[in-house]
């Protein structure tokens, strides 16, 4: 479960959970990892090429820097959208299986 804290959004105190680097803050063994995992990802072509990509989209839709809650993402067919964040990263589920059978039925 994640840790949470206290804070005040206009004057009413909230519990909001702890951010990213809150997290690896407290977990520097984690953070090591996810730096050294990072490191490979971005030395592979595929890696460089995907950034680039979704840099040059945001820059040309002048959101690069301002994306908010949006990611920039490529599709099975390789078109880039925009997409919430929170749709984007979870699409793969745990440990990079797919969070839907691929041979699901339909229900009618």
């Amino acid at each position: 479960m994640a840790a949470s804290r206290t804070v005040k959004q206009n004057g009413k105190p909230y519990k909001r959970k702890y951010t990213t680097m809150e997290y690896y803050k407290k977990n520097p063994e984690a953070y090591k990892k996810k730096m050294e995992y990072e490191k490979k990802r971005r030395k592979t072509a595929e890696g460089r090429k995907n950034f680039n990509e979704r840099r040059r989209f945001k820059r040309k839709h002048g959101l690069e820097g301002k994306m908010g809650n949006r990611d920039a993402s490529h599709t099975k067919s390789g078109k880039i959208v925009l997409e919430k964040r929170s749709a984007n990263r979870r699409r793969n589920g745990e440990g990079g299986r797919g969070t839907k059978k691929a041979n699901a039925k339909k229900k009618k």
